[in-house]
């Protein structure tokens, strides 16, 4: 049971103080522009990413990770700035028809958002570090125990995925109070904030490459 426990201290702890960056963004985004589940679909493309990550990590990806590292790089940085263009050039998404009546508008199907946030969180290269210096480190810390391993992520990457869910419903509860002109000035500053994550993160991996 106490291992059940770390792990959800683990995730909790990760959440709350580590939880910001473009996955967040990009759910907070969602959850207002597009609706809740959406986003629900977004974090739960998020999970996945991290459970794959936690079980590279336990296959020992590290070595293959510091081979692709600059590849890994240059496409999370991509795929962030792309991301973060049609957000930004993105409507309310708020139209009527001829009685005045609200019309809502097209949503993608729902493994879209499955995949965007699994891509958004995969292709971060400080998503691959932190995930397999924790798998290193715990491994060690429970001598290579595979039930108490398995126990600690579930319950690790259960509870980051719920707090993920909270944070949603959260954004889509104000979604309410909010006129489309701030849906739409919501829409850019998310778009301009993923951009420069992927800025950051392409700059950072050219640096580091020593081009």
């Amino acid at each position: 049971m106490h291992i059940i426990l770390e792990g959800f201290i683990l995730g909790l702890t990760l959440s709350i103080f580590f939880g910001f960056g473009p996955a967040l963004v990009a759910l907070i985004q969602t959850s207002i522009h597009r609706g809740f589940w959406p986003a629900v679909f977004l974090a739960f493309g998020i999970f996945l990413s991290d459970a794959v990550l936690v079980a590279l990590g336990f296959f020992g990806a590290v070595q293959i990770f510091e081979t692709h590292k600059a590849a890994l790089g240059f496409i999370g940085g991509s795929v962030l700035v792309v991301f973060g263009i049609v957000t930004f050039k993105r409507k309310a998404g708020i139209r009527v028809d001829l009685n005045n009546n609200l019309v809502k508008a097209d949503s993608p199907r729902f493994y879209t958002y499955i995949l965007k946030g699994f891509l958004i969180n995969f292709t971060n290269p400080f998503i691959w570090i932190f995930w397999m210096g924790v798998v290193v480190g715990f491994t060690t810390n429970y001598q290579g125990d595979v039930f108490l391993l398995l126990s600690f992520f579930t319950s690790a990457l259960l509870t980051i995925f719920l707090m993920d869910v909270l944070k949603t419903f959260s954004a889509y509860k104000i979604k309410g109070y909010l006129q489309s002109g701030i849906i739409i000035w919501i829409n850019r500053v998310a778009g301009i904030g993923l951009v420069l994550f992927g800025l950051y993160l392409l700059i950072r991996t050219y640096l580091e490459i020593g081009i």
